[in-house]
């Protein structure tokens, strides 16, 4: 798959490059550019991002961190099994537990909910650091409501973490999901509380709270275009005429608006 020009391989993280070290160094070099090119991709183009990490894999299958990127490029393509195998890979060459709390939420992603719990209660979760505990929360908490057990839900949610003042990286998310849930239950009032909390912390948009949010209060956003549908047909213009030619101008300018935008995204499925 190309490379562009402006990647060199550098931009990769130092443990990264490290590991990559054990290569020769063209092949390194490769590995690395393909590497970076899964970075860049994963949140806007997926299948992008998968298909170059399929290049780096077969370049280095026994490097750890191309299994992981591997791994995640899989995750967000949805192919949860093949993932799940990679991340399993990348656990075995490192020793490292960082990655249980996705290999938990790959295997809600195959239906196996009762295997993500299990994984929620296994030592390996009291080797996790604290944004990683957070996230096996979450995780287990999603398979709570794949079962169907909505309050069981709302009670994982509830921690210190949650309650915490202190906006952290979790936060936002947290409180998101406990929102959902809470609205899931029917709980509306403390739902719409929550929302908001979660609209205060999440600073960069990883979530759609204030959508919700406004939602819940009955806020609909007009497209501003849209008042050409208001306006008078010219003389010998039928109103259907008039309508029609008010829509193509709205489709032109949403065309002129869409080219404009570019947007971000990972995670893990809460």
């Amino acid at each position: 798959m190309p490379i562009p020009e402006d990647v060199t391989g550098d931009e990769i993280d130092k443990d990264v490059r490290q590991e990559l070290q054990s290569l020769p160094k063209g092949l390194a070099e490769d590995v690395a550019k393909n590497l970076v090119m899964v970075a860049r991709l994963i949140d806007e183009d997926p299948e992008g991002a998968y298909g170059y990490s399929r290049v780096a894999l077969r370049l280095a299958s026994r490097v750890a961190a191309v299994r992981e990127a591997a791994g995640f490029a899989a995750y967000a393509n949805q192919k949860y099994s093949e993932a799940l195998a990679e991340f399993r890979a990348a656990r075995r060459m490192t020793g490292n537990v960082e990655l249980w709390p996705v290999m938990a939420d790959c295997e809600r992603g195959l239906g196996r909910p009762e295997k993500a719990l299990d994984m929620a209660g296994a030592p390996e979760v009291h080797k996790l650091d604290k944004a990683g505990q957070v996230e096996m929360r979450l995780v287990a908490a999603g398979a709570r409501r794949d079962m169907g057990q909505l309050d069981a839900a709302i009670v994982t949610l509830q921690s210190p973490e949650l309650a915490s003042a202190s906006v952290q990286p979790w936060t936002a998310r947290l409180r998101y999901a406990y929102a959902d849930a809470l609205l899931a239950a029917g709980r509306e009032d403390e739902a719409r509380e929550w929302f908001a909390k979660a609209v205060e912390s999440d600073k960069d948009g990883s979530t759609d709270a204030s959508d919700r949010l406004a939602e819940m209060d009955g806020v609909e956003f007009v497209d501003a275009f849209d008042e050409d549908e208001d306006e008078t047909p010219a003389d010998g213009e039928s109103e259907a005429e008039g309508e029609a030619a008010a829509g193509n101008d709205t489709e032109g300018a949403e065309k002129v608006l869409d080219g404009d935008v570019d947007g971000d995204e990972d995670d893990l499925k809460a």
